[in-house]
């Protein structure tokens, strides 16, 4: 990854059809059957005149009764309550001062973005994809007649790409949620949404079909949302750019799943589309809501990361623990470094990927019973599922709108965080996040010369360098160490 620029903080086919031989022969050896050539009775026989056949018009009412299907019947519950996402981004470009003289660039591009979503509450509660709103300075819905409102964001919860919006609205048409549990591959599917958004001149959503081509995938190569997608149903309707966000439906007229992602090796369908399970959004959906944030299950377990080729190959790698975070659920429920988990709630456990999705199903509070692999014999323990040790930890803010965490053990070993003490960045806003380029999960581990060991200091610290001079901050992400520099206003 690139280093992040110090960004200031103070403004700163000829088809040829041949009949065989054969055939022909067969042909006219059925159209001769029962007359004997020798037989000049048989010679003189007329055959009888063949039934004639219905030339009518086939009624109307039946073509008409023939349209209607399943699916043009679902398609009609759900439409009404899709919608289309639009949003707008402002980026800092560097800036060409003779150009700026001349009327030229103000620093600002920005730039247009769409998707699509669904309304799930009738006072204008609409779920979409993360990665439509992440970053975005505005948001507006466009409703199938064309009304738009302003929206605000709610929540965001990337690691599943969910985000829930608000519009002020009431007596809103609801997409009538189902169930992902109990999904049959190869039953139909529905994907509803705005492909190429208004390119396509308006805002009525479009419908492509196809069915449940699997469940439970786990992806981590070329999609269009980007990252790593676990526990996902796969669909072979055509979803495409601007898809994003819209509802996977079922036969009955129910969302099953929210339309996130495409393998694609051009950019367009090519019939590998996948979807976030309705029934983890739910939960998700109801977290943001509640509290803002998604509570994501932690039981304080680090799986060894597996040293392969290819991803087909972690399919059967298994999931070995490889570190255990002190104080979680999983060292008081007795879980040991070297253990392999094969099975979590009742489901067989082959890879790491399998392992994330066991834990996607949970809700924080809720028992995890799992089976350990221990010196050839298996091992039964069940372990309680806390938060996050971040998320219950004291936070400490910043500048007013960055809030700070003292980094401990489990949060490093959870984490993965190379550096031995700083404060990890628990919350952000936008302004920060543009103008001086830190982000959620970042480490701030030193304030100009001076080495954090706690959110506390690194406030204290920002302070001092504030009231003389520009800021210098030094942060670890995704193991490696960045630098930024700002000034206070």
């Amino acid at each position: 990854m690139p280093p992040v620029p110090a960004l200031p903080f103070s403004g700163r086919f000829r088809l040829t059809t041949r009949t065989p031989l054969v055939a022909l022969v067969t042909l006219v050896l059925v159209g001769c059957e029962g007359i004997n050539p020798s037989d000049s009775a048989a010679q003189t026989r007329t055959l009888p005149p063949s039934r004639p056949t219905a030339t009518g018009p086939v009624p109307a009412q039946n073509i008409d009764a023939s349209r209607r299907t399943a699916i043009t019947t679902a398609v009609e519950r759900v439409a009404p309550a899709v919608v289309t996402v639009q949003t707008e981004t402002v980026e800092r470009v560097r800036v060409d001062m003779f150009e700026y003289l001349l009327g030229g660039r103000s620093g600002e591009r920005r730039n247009a973005g769409i998707g699509s979503g669904f309304i799930v509450r009738n006072d204008g509660v609409i779920v979409t994809n993360a990665h439509v709103v992440m970053g975005a300075t505005s948001v507006s819905v466009a409703m199938l007649d064309g009304t738009t409102y302003r929206a605000t964001i709610v929540g965001v919860d990337e690691t599943n790409d969910l985000a829930v919006v608000r519009i002020d609205a009431r007596d809103l048409p609801v997409a009538q949620l189902g169930r992902s549990s109990d999904l049959i591959v190869g039953e139909w599917t529905i994907a509803i949404g705005n492909p190429f958004g208004f390119v396509l001149g308006n805002n009525e959503p479009s419908v492509s079909v196809g069915v449940v081509s699997a469940v439970g995938r786990n992806l981590a190569g070329q999609t269009s949302g980007g990252g790593v997608y676990i526990d996902m149903i796969q669909t072979d309707a055509a979803i495409n750019p601007g898809n994003s966000g819209g509802p996977l439906v079922n036969a009955n007229g129910e969302v099953v799943g929210v339309n996130s992602s495409i393998y694609s090796p051009s950019g367009g369908s090519v019939g590998l589309g996948f979807a976030i399970p309705i029934d983890r959004t739910k939960r998700i959906v109801e977290d943001l809501l509640e509290h803002g944030v998604a509570r994501h299950p932690w039981v304080g377990i680090r799986l060894e990361t597996p040293q392969v080729q290819s991803a087909r190959e972690v399919a059967s790698v298994g999931a070995v623990v490889a570190r255990v975070a002190p104080g979680s659920p999983a060292e008081r429920a007795g879980v040991r470094v070297g253990d392999q988990i094969t099975s979590a709630g009742g489901r067989g456990v082959r890879n790491p990927f399998e392992w994330e999705a066991r834990l996607l199903d949970l809700r924080v509070g809720e028992s995890l019973p799992i089976t350990l692999r221990r010196a050839g014999r298996d091992v039964p323990v069940t372990m309680r599922v806390d938060d996050a040790p971040e998320v219950t930890a004291p936070k400490v803010t910043v500048l007013r709108e960055l809030q700070l965490v003292t980094v401990t053990d489990a949060i490093r070993q959870e984490r993965g965080i190379a550096s031995n003490a700083g404060a990890l960045v628990f919350k952000v806003s936008d302004r920060i996040r543009d103008e001086i380029g830190l982000q959620e999960g970042d480490v701030i581990a030193q304030v100009g010369r001076t080495r954090v060991t706690s959110a506390q200091q690194v406030s204290e610290a920002i302070d001092r360098q504030g009231a003389r001079g520009a800021v210098v901050l030094v942060f670890e992400r995704n193991r490696q160490y960045f630098q930024t520099q700002f000034t206070l206003r």
